[in-house]
């Protein structure tokens, strides 16, 4: 991230040296990679981790910079005046695909007039490495360092409809770009299109076919948020990447899009022109509700080591951007907090505040902070702002003295057999393709519960049984020439009930190429550790995966507690699996308690 000395300056009254600043914001976390003298004014650059999107912007460095130094925050307050045409009058907008665009707004301003941009904004742009265009499009991209949130401006005279439709592309679309290459899309993608045709790639790049120009009388502006994964994996597809998709990637403020939205047409409105619409057309969810977070003035002490008055924490916190929450609603949440207004101030310009008891704050977090969650975030912002440098070296950690339970003792014991028995411990992930999760499933017979998003593509279920992802890494073992791999895991699986929550049990899988014999001696050998009492019995079994004649299904008090057997010849080749493999799993939940 590049800031603008002179810019950021505006925002808050720095009386410091530039490098003092970059020594403290290195300090707290956004480290200096250098400075550059651009004619009168300083490019500072920074390295922003992936958990502080906020700080992609001169405003969420202002704010880091008011609160390190104890200085009031100026905010542009984004109030634009409006005409009496109504915006809904002008443009409808829907979204097709909630689960890759989840808001958009728009609003639209009629007569501007598009040349140049004011020198000033022109300087702005440049020590940014930011080339300019013309005033409005370089007025999109101002607001977008200014606040970290994307905005694309159309050619509201070239949208047919005129309306906006959020989809997926259909078969066969392609888009030229507004760098004029012509892109190909595919149904993985989202597309910003009018009542025909796509007219920007969601979150990445504009379309050519309404971009600003010379000619342009009437502008569209989108805010909007979109899935970050779809951002990315459409960047990566296409190999293009803009300063939009770098920040939709990481995240952006929801209560920043509304901000934005007004804060671009402010700007148009004093630079080219023009009257605004009315109002503005948003369509998508509400905003996310945050729970409170409660803070105790003693964990401070017990984790920093040092002493920090609580009214320099709640001046911290306030400075962060914090809400008032009564302490005692705050202790007591179970839930989310109260909604909040679907109309915000962006990131810095929130009113702020934290309810207090003597012996601890309650606090709800910002929008825009989305890595607060716990307590102990709380404690590390108080450090990161105090300062580091203040901890001493030789602060005593309390040690409290601590046993393994009983069921980190008994899982000790099975990888030891297991090892013995030379099979290596795999870890694999606990979601699996369609085919994958209805391949084996001996424990539940519910369809498995989906993940909302994709943890990997074409990855959406849920496991019900751990044997699936073992199979899937002795065929990865076997693509790579180990032949023989011989694995196990000890992971849970989610199997559903009803509407709730699904049930989570700890389950043992095992995939070998021994013969059927030999993996239930291994078995055997599981359940001496477990000491499963002689009344257990092996039946013979019929599921799918495992053959009949070479399977059996260990029972317990009238319950399955594992399945052993070797896996047929149309499984195996499901799997791509070459040569023998024979499969076993063991439900541990009743047997480790």
């Amino acid at each position: 991230m590049i800031v603008s000395w002179q810019w950021l300056k505006q925002y808050v009254a720095l009386e410091v040296t530039a490098e003092e600043l970059a020594r403290r914001l290195t300090m707290a976390g956004l480290n200096h990679e250098g400075t550059r003298q651009i004619g009168d004014d300083l490019a500072i650059e920074l390295e922003v981790t992936s958990n502080r999107p906020d700080c992609l912007c001169h405003l969420g460095v202002a704010r880091e910079a008011a609160a390190l130094f104890d200085l009031p925050l100026r905010v542009p307050p984004a109030q634009p005046k409006e005409g009496r045409t109504p915006v809904q009058s002008l443009v409808k907008v829907r979204i097709d695909c909630p689960d890759l665009c989840w808001r958009y707004s728009a609003r639209v301003i009629r007569g501007v007039k598009v040349g140049p941009s004011p020198q000033w904004l022109v300087r702005r742009l440049q020590t940014l490495g930011l080339t300019p265009v013309n005033n409005v499009v370089d007025i999109s991209n101002y607001v977008l360092m200014e606040c970290g949130q994307p905005l694309h401006t159309f050619d509201y005279g070239k949208l047919k409809g005129p309306e906006i439709i959020v989809r997926r592309p259909r078969p066969g679309e392609t888009i030229e770009a507004i760098d004029h290459k012509l892109y190909e899309l595919d149904q993985q993608m989202c597309v910003i299109a009018d009542a025909e045709d796509p007219v920007a790639i969601a979150g990445v790049m504009g379309g050519a076919a309404t971009e600003i120009s010379s000619a342009t009388r009437d502008v569209l502006i989108e805010s909007a948020g979109f899935n970050p994964l779809s951002i990315r994996s459409t960047s990566r597809k296409l190999g293009l990447q803009s300063d939009s998709s770098y920040r939709f990637e990481r995240g952006i403020d929801p209560e920043g899009i509304d901000w934005a939205s007004r804060r671009c047409a402010e700007l148009i409105l004093e630079i080219a022109g023009g009257e605004l619409a009315a109002g503005a057309v948003d369509v998508g969810e509400s905003l996310p509700q945050r729970t409170p977070i409660t803070l105790r003035y003693e964990q401070i002490k017990r984790i920093l080591g040092i002493d920090i008055p609580p009214q320099t924490v709640r001046r911290i916190l306030l400075a962060l951007g914090c809400r008032e929450q009564p302490a005692a609603a705050g202790l007591a949440a179970k839930g989310p907090a109260a909604a909040q207004s679907r109309v915000a101030e962006p990131a810095a310009a929130q009113p702020s505040g934290c309810g207090r008891e003597r012996d601890n704050i309650t606090v709800i977090a910002p929008s825009w902070r989305r890595d607060l969650l716990r307590e102990i975030d709380l404690v590390e912002e108080v450090a990161r702002i105090e300062g580091y440098d203040k901890i001493p070296d030789d602060v005593p950690i309390p040690i409290a003295p601590s046993a393994r339970s009983r069921q980190d003792r008994v899982l000790g014991k099975l990888r030891q057999v297991l090892a013995a028995a030379g099979i290596d411990e795999a870890i694999t992930v606990s979601v699996v393709d369609e085919a994958s999760s209805a391949a084996f499933s001996p424990w539940s017979d519910q369809p498995p519960l989906r993940t909302l998003l994709p943890v990997l593509r074409g990855c959406q279920a849920l496991r019900r049984s751990v044997a699936p992802s073992l199979l899937q890494a002795r065929q990865f073992n076997q693509s790579l020439g180990n032949a023989e791999a011989e694995l196990y895991e000890i992971a849970r699986v989610y199997l559903p009930e009803g509407q709730g929550l699904p049930r989570e049990e700890l389950m043992l899988a095992v995939v070998s190429g021994r013969d059927f014999s030999a993996v239930k001696g291994v078995v055997e050998a599981v359940l001496e550790v477990l000491r499963l009492p002689a009344a257990a019995t092996a039946e013979t079994c019929s599921v799918p995966l495992l053959d009949p004649l070479q399977s059996c299904c260990i029972m317990y008090r009238g319950q399955p507690v594992a399945y052993i057997g070797a896996i047929t010849a149309e499984p195996a080749e499901q799997f791509k699996l070459r040569g023998r493999t024979t499969v076993a799993e063991v439900r541990l939940e009743p047997l480790v308690r």
